[in-house]
């Protein structure tokens, strides 16, 4: 029964800490329902005029974020799809 107990708090510990890694990103950018949104290619056209070298665009909670080569180094950028601002971006 202890032991099961030890497990219990080992594994929800491990949860807790997997789920902090996985919230790297930015995620809120609008509140504007999906219909409306702009497109992804939009969004990589917008970071391809700042001169980033596209690699991949995903949505990331209500942004896109938007996987960027400029200099030699990666980048993470994340637009807001109401109307494409630039809401943060993330050096890796």
């Amino acid at each position: 029964m202890k032991l099961t107990k030890i497990m219990v708090v080992a594994l929800a510990a491990g949860l807790a800490s997997g789920s902090a890694a996985f919230a790297d990103g930015y995620k809120d950018c609008t509140k504007l329902d999906k219909a409306s949104w702009k497109t992804t290619a939009d969004a990589e056209a917008k970071a391809k005029a700042a001169g980033y070298e596209v690699r991949q665009t995903k949505i990331e909670g209500t942004c896109y974020e938007v996987y960027g080569v400029k200099g030699g180094k990666l980048y993470e950028l994340f637009y807001s799809p109401e109307d494409l601002a630039l809401k943060h971006t993330i050096a890796k």
